[in-house]
């Protein structure tokens, strides 16, 4: 069993899951050899290197990194995205080659002076070459790093592939003979194999140097849970996890930032791994409606996570799912990437009617589940949350406010003579009580971070994160105001009720706030609250008391 302490320990910037890492960023995991690999190669006169992984495997952050290794160099720099091109480029080639040699000059910051170099008797791909090697690579001073990004979009366009992929391969024989063109480095990087026909001669993917990225394994994870301070992350959760998403680089990462963000527990993130409010449910809900998007994908993948042995899938079809991070490629064998996506996409209706009952069932299956998680939760009686959930709240709060030094403000609140009403009127006019108060205070309570909690019998508490003294007085005092205005009305009234002058009902309010410091522990600030709460009731009830201790950012009157 984990010995997963109580309260993480947080790390400030922090990078968000699927954001490419800066090249000095303390996050990324190296994986060799590929970066020294790749460094190498840049270094080649004429070089060409083709870096290809799946989505979100770290193929940007990669490139960030050789960009910058390159820079320091004193090489230039041209980055060209594929994805951002419009659609209208690739409908000749003769646009998409004049679209692309002025990208380069604009990003070498030179006039793109394209007419004088093109002419269309000769062809587009002539002129091209022609507009590189007389103009291009003369006007700069240093080798020329050209990434291209996501070729994968050019693959989509056979007739621009099958003319633009092969110019790419005589770019880079031609730095075998002319000497300027082994200032032409290139980076070529795509997220599938190359899935059109190219004559092997002209192809640029068989030339070069070829890197494809790697999951991480387990030292590797064990390596990124440090660097994220999670230390208590041992080799039992590394091996759990990678059971669940593999060594997927943005599957752990995501992971491992809701951890350290105390965001979820690590039981809880497995329990939940494939539930609609899971961690993993955006990410599996983007690639259900890209499977969906496409039926004969559908029922490939559906074909994948169910048999027991070896299907014949087309080729072009397992690219597609290789280029989403949805299959395994080991030798014949096509696989699910990860125990995650077998188990998510086994109870989707992937193909139809035919799961559709069985979808249907698991859904049932997920509500019941979702309803049992709000018996645990929310208390019965008033549907707000119960001692359980704020004790867990209460810490997880504390220790966001202590990181970030921002005031936190506990409200802690008591129905005056709860139990002389209850006692006159029955629990049943009691409980109606109860929740006509709860509603009036939860009506006013409300920003998604904030928290009211019923702590017991007719006590409530209200948590109040990035609130200092002065806002929660007004909160607590329209609460009160409130309260005292539901005119909660008296069916009789007996001698008892009229001696002790009770005409409708109130509440009393114990305030304490502060910016958690190492100095005072939670307990006593939430002692502080309730000895607030004391005095009022104390001093007459229907009133709000702040604590004398702990009163950060209240202003004397």
């Amino acid at each position: 069993m984990l010995n997963q302490p109580t309260i993480f320990q947080m790390v400030k910037n922090i990078p968000l899951p699927g954001d490419p890492l800066p090249s000095n960023s303390r996050f990324y995991i190296e994986r060799p050899p590929i970066e020294s690999d790749a460094y190498t190669e840049l270094n080649n006169p004429g070089g060409l290197l083709r870096i290809k992984a799946s989505s979100n495997m770290g193929k940007s952050s990669l490139m960030l990194r050789l960009i910058d290794q390159a820079m320091n160099q004193g090489y230039s720099i041209v980055t060209i995205d594929f994805k951002q091109a419009d659609s209208e480029i690739f409908v000749s080639l003769n646009k998409f080659l004049r679209w692309f040699c002025i990208n380069v000059a604009r990003q070498l910051s030179l006039a793109p002076n394209l007419n004088d170099y093109w002419d269309e008797e000769i062809g587009s791909k002539i002129s091209a070459s022609i507009y590189f090697e007389g103009y291009l690579l003369e006007q700069i001073q240093s080798p020329l790093i050209l990434v291209l990004n996501e070729v994968n979009y050019i693959f989509e366009h056979p007739q621009i592939a099958q003319d633009f992929l092969p110019l790419l391969r005589s770019w880079h024989e031609q730095a075998k003979q002319t000497e300027i063109w082994q200032n032409l480095r290139l980076v070529v990087i795509h997220s599938t194999e190359v899935y059109i026909p190219l004559n092997v001669n002209q192809s640029p993917f068989n030339v070069g140097l070829a890197l494809k990225i790697p999951e991480f394994n387990g030292e590797q994870v064990t390596e990124f849970a440090q660097r994220n301070e999670l230390n208590w992350f041992d080799s039992s959760a590394v091996e759990q996890l990678m059971q669940l998403v593999g060594g997927h680089p943005y599957l752990i990462h995501l992971g491992l930032y809701h951890l350290q963000q105390q965001k979820i527990s690590f039981p809880e993130l497995l329990a939940t791994a494939i539930s609609y409010n899971g961690i993993y449910s955006n990410h599996l809900r983007c690639l259900l409606t890209r499977l969906h998007s496409n039926s004969e994908l559908s029922k490939a993948y559906d074909q994948i996570i169910n048999s027991q042995q070896s299907t014949h899938i087309s080729t072009n079809l397992i690219y597609k799912l290789d280029s989403l991070g949805l299959i395994k490629l080991e030798c014949e064998n096509i696989k699910p990437a990860c125990e995650m996506y077998r188990l998510f996409f086994q109870k989707e209706n992937l193909i139809g009617e035919i799961n559709k009952n069985h979808y249907m069932r698991l859904q049932n299956l997920e509500q019941e589940n979702e309803k049992l998680k709000l018996l645990v939760n929310v208390d019965t009686l008033t549907q707000v949350a119960n001692r359980r959930y704020f004790d867990n709240r209460f810490q997880l709060e504390w220790t966001r406010m202590k990181k970030i030094q921002e005031p936190i403000s506990l409200i802690l609140a008591d129905i005056d003579n709860f139990k002389l009403y209850n006692d006159t009127y029955g629990h049943q006019a009691g409980d109606d009580c109860l929740r006509q108060v709860t509603q009036a205070i939860a009506s006013l309570i409300k920003r998604p971070g904030d928290l009211v909690a019923r702590y017991g019998g007719e006590e409530f508490a209200v948590i109040l994160p990035q609130t200092d003294a002065t806002a929660a007085i007004i909160i607590a005092e329209d609460i009160r105001e409130t309260v005292k205005s539901l005119r909660i009305k008296i069916p009789f009234l007996t001698k008892k009720v009229q001696e002790t002058n009770i005409t409708r009902v109130t509440i009393s309010l114990g305030i304490a706030c502060v910016i958690p410091l190492a100095d005072f522990s939670l307990r006593e600030f939430f002692e502080a609250a309730d000895q607030a709460l004391y005095q009022a009731k104390q001093l007459g009830r229907d009133r709000t008391i702040l604590s004398s201790k702990f009163k950060f950012g209240y202003s004397e009157p």
